[in-house]
This record gives structure tokens, C-alpha cells and sequence, in this order.
């Protein structure tokens, strides 16, 4: 029978107190500096590539610096840019000095494979589209096949237009004088 307490309702296990949470505390501590010191001895070993420097060469040791660049463009892929900036610093030496003195490389789009020029002069501009298939292929030799698929030409860029010697800060021209 029952005296009113339930005799079914399990027994609570006495919270921690005084020196027994300081133990278990301690105990938390403990782990967690191990896991700690265990990452970073794994760190230190994957920083070190796991082994020990010795006498022989390997991918630890110090490299000239050119080596160093070219390995840097090719784990990023930038062969194809770092080239046509190649060509871009050469450009008199692939095209010719007179051709060169006119036009010079602006830009490169890297997804279209397209090549900017521009000239000086309309007429240095139409003998370059006329001279584009042979200095495409040229480009294409010298860079690898399908570097550049298009070179486009841009004649002479107009000159800035200001409307008049003086003008008004945040004006936009004779058209706001009459509101």
C-alpha cells in the first residue's frame, strides 16, 4: 500500500559539489588541453610535411624565385593570362616596330579569349583588322593553340567633351540652364 510517496520514482543521483565538481572540472580541462595539444602537434607535423629536414633535397628547401612564380601560376591556373601579359611586354618583337609604334594591347578576356587593340589612327586601325587572321595564328604559335580566338581594334578615342572653358560643379551641361 501506499503512504502517499511513489515508490516507483527513481532515486536522483546527488549533484556534484564542492571537491567532487572540482574533480570533475579538472577532469574537463584536462581532455580538452589534450585534444588541443594533439591538434597542434598535427598541425606542426602537416607545417614540417611530417618528416625532419636531412641532407638531401626535398620540396621544404628554399627555391629561386622564378621557380617559385611559376609554380605559384601554374597551381593557380594562370598560364593563359601570365602569357598574354608576356605577349603584351613583347608586343614590337611579334608584331613589328612600326606596327607597334601605332597600336599596342589594352586588354585580354580571359573566358573569351578576345584580344584589345587600339591604334592611333583609323587607317592604322584598318590595316590591323586586315592583318588580325595572320596575327592571330601568330598569337596562337606563340602562346599555345585557341590562347586567342579574336583580336578586336579600336581606332583613336575621341577626346573628352566639355562644354566650354568654365563650368558649373554638378552641372550637366547647357541643357539645365533654361530648367
Amino acid at each position: 500500500m501506499s503512504d502517499g510517496k511513489d515508490e516507483a520514482a527513481p532515486k536522483k543521483a546527488p549533484e556534484p559539489s564542492g571537491v567532487d565538481l572540482a574533480r570533475v572540472a579538472l577532469r574537463a580541462a584536462k581532455e580538452q588541453a589534450r585534444a588541443r595539444g594533439d591538434a597542434a602537434q598535427q598541425k606542426k607535423q602537416a607545417r614540417r610535411g611530417g618528416l625532419r629536414s636531412g641532407a638531401r633535397a626535398d620540396g621544404r628547401d628554399p627555391m629561386a624565385l622564378g621557380a617559385a612564380i611559376n609554380r605559384l601560376i601554374t597551381e593557380r591556373g594562370w598560364e593563359a593570362p601570365a602569357a598574354v601579359g608576356g605577349v603584351m611586354g613583347r608586343w614590337p618583337q611579334i608584331v613589328g616596330e612600326d606596327l607597334a609604334k601605332h597600336c599596342e594591347p589594352e586588354t585580354y578576356d580571359e573566358d573569351e579569349r578576345v584580344l584589345v587593340v587600339r591604334c592611333d589612327s583609323t587607317a592604322w586601325a584598318t590595316n590591323l583588322r586586315l592583318l588580325a587572321p595572320q596575327l592571330v595564328a601568330r598569337l596562337n604559335e606563340d602562346l599555345g593553340h585557341g590562347t586567342v580566338k579574336l583580336i578586336k581594334v579600336h581606332g583613336p578615342a575621341g577626346p573628352v567633351r566639355r562644354y566650354g572653358p568654365l563650368r558649373a560643379p554638378g552641372s550637366t551641361g547647357p541643357g539645365d540652364t533654361y530648367g
